[in-house]
């Protein structure tokens, strides 16, 4: 057979199957902050502690960051799509469960029953799309696609809720769910191809925990850390992750079956891109923490009015990962990549101009530009990071790409989040009227929230005095963050053309398919 024949064109029947993947990415993704305003209807109906309304919003991004690896390897050994349908199957059993959960105990299980549902469904959907779209600028628009989704679901939670909150009970962000998971299970034997490794070795059980136990702790620690400062328990964590991961990577090169394949990090075009991923995450996430509390507390919107004016950016993304698959056509992904990059720092830029009464479109103009140019960058970053693994490990592939994401979230939450309160405790010491009770006082230096909700309880001028000051606290470590974004920006930038500028345009060829040859798949088709 000739190598310049060309892979055969998806059709359909692939195309149809990809929104299916994508409908389902983007309902993990979105879990992740369905319950951000859902909190206090929950408090009201199942009066958790302090302790446990952080783990039923924690609980979830916990299990789902921990468990990706050795689900994805799971998937590249029994079949990937046979995952996807378990994995959906307890994805929506557990979203009714969340549903109708009637103490705080009770949903903090079932929460952490979906994290390990979405673990099981994320790495294949990703995984798939390399089996699915053999056409490489084919598969660089799938992926696209697939990546929109991704980043748009987190931006669609608040939206989601907030609508179901209007009309409905607190457990409707969780029976959302179950339609698209029914979806998937009518649908995914007849449009989606079943593939495995022709030849698996045996499951590690051990380098699973000990992946389980590298991850977890380090993301507990660094959430602990933003949320409540530095404590005991959280810097044991942090410790305590690096060693088990050492002990991880240790087990992988003395395994006779290990998880992940060491070597691939030897790769320039897979390290960097994974490096990529987790500083575009880190800028993504941790930066939407100012933007929407910016909406809500500064400029005084009200949930869904904020989720709405949120809605631009998941639309920028869109256009943006269009416009990447296009140019990867000709341009390399280094220059493709560096290009993303720079757009969000000129949008990190644009947010250190925003002020207590700055016009709206500051704000979303920033955010628009920080969401399109992660949309350019992560688009090149998960097609780099799919196409280094061999086809039998792209599950684990993907399942470290989206393990990378998990971890840069964890990191800008902390560090920014961690900056953002510093800058505005110190601002706030001299702002605070007079006379003040302990707590009020505490409260209003602590968070912007805090001194909102005691500035209604205080007489005028000193209640309003206190709000603006305390806006300006809080605007002052946004417009901190925002310049140590741009700086971040601009040096990944400048790493990942220096990595990468040796990666050419791929040239759609036999040579280069995406997908193993049929010899080597699994003889079961889409349709059994």
């Amino acid at each position: 057979m000739s190598t310049t024949e060309s892979p055969k064109l998806a059709g359909r029947r692939e195309w149809v199957g990809l929104a299916v993947l994508v409908l389902a990415n983007l309902l993990i993704s979105m879990d992740i902050s369905v319950l951000y305003l859902a909190v206090p209807f929950i408090t009201a109906s199942l009066e958790p502690s302090s302790a446990q309304q952080l783990w039923i919003l924690d609980i979830y991004g916990f299990l789902l960051a921990g468990l990706l690896i050795p689900m994805g390897v799971l998937g590249d050994r029994f079949g990937r799509r046979r995952l996807l349908m378990i994995g959906a199957a307890l994805f929506g059993a557990a979203s009714v469960a969340a549903a109708y959960a009637g103490s705080a105990g009770a949903l903090i299980g079932t929460r952490a029953l979906l994290g390990v549902a979405g673990a099981i469904l994320a790495p294949s959907t990703l995984a798939l799309i390399r089996n699915m779209f053999q056409d490489i600028a084919q598969r660089r628009t799938a992926i696209a696609i697939w990546t929109a989704g991704f980043a748009g679901g987190a931006a669609l939670g608040p939206l989601v809720s907030g609508v179901l909150l209007d009309h409905f009970w607190w457990g409707s962000v969780f029976l959302i769910n179950v339609p698209a998971m029914v979806l998937l299970l009518a649908l995914a034997p007849r449009l989606i191809p079943e593939y495995r490794d022709p030849r698996p070795g045996g499951f590690d059980l051990l380098s699973a925990v000990l992946s389980l136990g590298a991850v977890l702790p380090v993301i507990y620690g660094i959430k602990s850390m933003a949320q409540d400062g530095v404590s005991l328990v959280a810097v044991l964590a942090l410790i305590a992750g690096p060693l088990i991961g050492a002990a991880f990577v240790q087990r992988q090169r003395t395994a006779r079956h290990p998880l992940i394949d060491l070597s691939l990090f030897r790769l320039r075009s897979f390290s960097a891109p994974m490096a990529v991923n987790v500083v575009a995450f880190f800028a993504l996430v941790g930066f939407a923490l100012f933007s929407t509390q910016w909406l809500q507390l500064v400029r005084g919107m009200g949930p869904l009015e904020a989720a709405l004016w949120s809605l631009p950016a998941p639309v920028a993304v869109a256009f943006a990962t269009t416009v990447a698959t296009g140019v990867a056509r000709t341009v390399r992904p280094a220059y493709i990549v560096c290009v993303g990059l720079l757009i969000t720092a000129v949008g990190f830029l644009v947010l250190t101009q925003v002020g207590v009464h700055s016009n709206l479109a500051v704000l979303v103009g920033g955010v628009v530009c920080v969401a399109a140019g992660l949309g350019v960058a992560l688009t090149l970053t998960a097609d780099m990071i799919l196409s280094a693994a061999p086809p039998e490990r792209a599950g684990a592939a993907s399942a470290l790409s989206e393990t990378a994401n998990q971890l840069g979230a964890a990191l800008g939450v902390a560090i920014l989040g961690s900056i953002g309160a510093a800058i505005y405790r110190t601002d706030m010491e001299d702002k605070v009227p007079s006379g003040m009770s302990p707590e009020a006082l505490h409260a209003s230096r602590e968070t912007l929230g805090g001194a909102s909700e005691v500035a209604q309880r205080l007489p005028e001028p000193s209640g309003s005095g206190l709000l603006e000051g305390a806006r300006e606290a809080f605007v002052h470590g946004l417009n901190v963050n925002a310049v140590i974004g741009a700086a971040v920006m601009v040096v990944a930038a400048v790493v990942a053309t220096l990595l990468l500028r040796q990666q050419a345009v791929a040239p759609v060829t036999a040579a280069d398919v995406s997908g193993t040859p049929l010899a080597e798949s699994v003889p079961e088709s889409a349709g059994g």
